[in-house]
């Protein structure tokens, strides 16, 4: 599993807000997909540790794509944040049964971004040194 990061949004002002946010800071290789398609080729082609999946997305929507992603041979190790403006629990309640593991409500601070990550990032290192 690399130590990559996918950011999924239809929205080419949010990826790149995304991207900007995390660029040099994050510790994470940056990946862009456009769309659920789009981010089903390129986890196939480099699985990320963590994705930002945008629900509301032509093609392939967030909650299916998200399914698609956890089903895959690295989905599990996968940690997947939804990105949504409709914070309503039953849109939580279809992502969480996909696998999506959190959520991050637009609009965001890019420091609730920054936390979000840094979060995950330590608990990946903590997990990976209670494997040892």
């Amino acid at each position: 599993m690399s130590s990559s990061l996918l950011i999924v949004d239809d929205d080419p002002f949010i990826r790149k807000l995304i991207a900007t946010t995390l660029e040099d800071t994050s510790g994470f290789e940056l990946v862009e997909a456009a769309d659920g398609v789009e981010a089903l080729e390129r986890a196939s082609a480099q699985p990320p540790a963590l994705v930002l999946l945008d629900i509301d997305m032509p093609r392939l929507d967030g909650i299916n794509a998200c399914r698609r992603l956890r089903a895959s041979e690295h989905g599990e190790a996968m940690t997947i944040v939804m990105l949504t403006a409709a914070n309503s629990d039953n849109t939580q309640q279809r992502a969480r049964a996909a696998g999506a593991d959190l959520f991050l409500t637009k609009p965001f601070s890019p420091l609730d971004l920054l936390q979000l990550v840094d979060d995950v990032a330590a608990d990946r290192v903590r997990t990976a040194a209670g494997d040892n």
